[in-house]
């Protein structure tokens, strides 16, 4: 059987003018159209394609090897495209757009909005389906994440303590306020780490590296940077955060941790307006 919404490597049973059929299994045949078959994919019988399988507007399996922006199991922010009787339609980057229902979603959305959904199997129906109602979808196993350790985020909304971000399509997780050092908004994917695991399951998390690793790495970039611009760099602890954000990929509070260590170890002078090797 084929897995609906989900990536299949199914093998070619069929050639006709219009297309290939695929084997799904118990799915039966599965239709690949002559437009989604690039030149140079192999499509002989017996040969086996990476296909996006999905319903099309009449409700029948079809494959494809368009990427759609998000798969079933996922989470991902999508512009609302379309809005009618029925519900919220969304653009995921395939011909038939994906439907939101209005029971599924969290806030009042009208065209040309994005929403962070995540993306589900109707099991009545078999249709993909999306939600805004991800808390049902997350924090279904226990973490099992290392302090330190590099994920992958997606930020949800703005609370009163920070950012709210999927993490690794499985847990809710923090980015607290005094670690926010660049612009965030909801959608907008980043790489994080862990920060802290808290006793009541809440995850704290960072924007940037961190413990003694995360700092000896940032003194080498900051020294490697100033070895390649000749020993001195425009910038310094009254910086704006945005500068050092965009030189460096850290906080200010990190930056100015670091140059200190470096002045204190004879490695670096501190000006007003820029540092330089000693």
């Amino acid at each position: 059987m084929a897995l609906i919404g989900r990536y299949n490597s199914l093998q070619v049973v069929k050639h006709t003018d219009f297309g290939l059929y695929l084997d799904g299994g118990a799915d039966g045949e599965i239709l690949l159209p002559n437009r989604y078959i690039p030149k140079d994919t192999p499509s002989e019988v017996e040969d086996w394609l990476n296909v996006f399988v999905y319903l099309d507007s009449e409700d029948k399996l079809l494959a494809t090897t368009e990427k759609p922006k998000v798969q079933v199991g996922e989470f991902a922010s999508l512009k609302v495209k379309e809005i009618n009787s029925i519900g919220v339609f969304l653009d995921w980057g395939l011909p038939k757009d994906l439907l939101l229902p209005y029971s599924e979603e969290k806030r009042q959305l009208k065209q040309g909005d994005y929403c962070v959904v995540h993306v589900y199997l109707d099991k009545r129906t078999r249709r993909i389906t999306a939600t805004a109602r991800l808390d049902r979808y997350l924090d279904k196993v226990a973490a099992n994440y290392s302090l330190g350790q590099e994920v992958k985020l997606l930020v949800v909304e703005e609370s009163d303590l920070g950012f709210k971000a999927v993490i690794n399509n499985q847990h809710w997780g923090l980015i607290h306020k005094n670690e926010v050092f660049k612009f965030l908004r909801s959608g907008k994917q980043e790489i994080g780490y862990i920060k802290a695991l808290r006793d009541d399951g809440k995850i704290a998390l960072s924007l940037q590296p961190v413990g003694a690793q995360a700092a000896d790495s940032l003194n080498e970039k900051i020294l490697g940077k100033l070895r390649d611009n000749q020993g001195s760099l425009p910038v310094s602890d009254k910086s704006e955060p945005q500068v050092i954000a965009d030189l460096f990929g850290v906080s200010k509070g990190n930056f100015k941790k670091a140059i200190g260590a470096l002045y204190k170890n004879g490695q670096i002078v501190i000006h007003a307006d820029r540092i330089e090797l000693s």
